[in-house]
């Protein structure tokens, strides 16, 4: 895979994530955890993402 290719496919995954977050959050019984766990993910993607992107 190629390095746009890697990048875009870790911007979809943030943007998923982000996503996910909104929708546990809007929940009215949401799960903290869940969202924590989400939270730490787009953490994740995000440094992976800062990593390969040029400066």
């Amino acid at each position: 895979m190629s390095l746009d290719g890697r990048i875009s496919e870790l911007a979809n995954k943030h943007r998923q994530l982000d996503e996910q977050i909104s929708a546990e959050q809007k929940r009215p019984s949401r799960d903290d955890l869940t969202v924590k766990d989400l939270k730490r993910q787009k953490l994740r993607v995000k440094e992976q993402l800062r990593q390969l992107k040029p400066s």
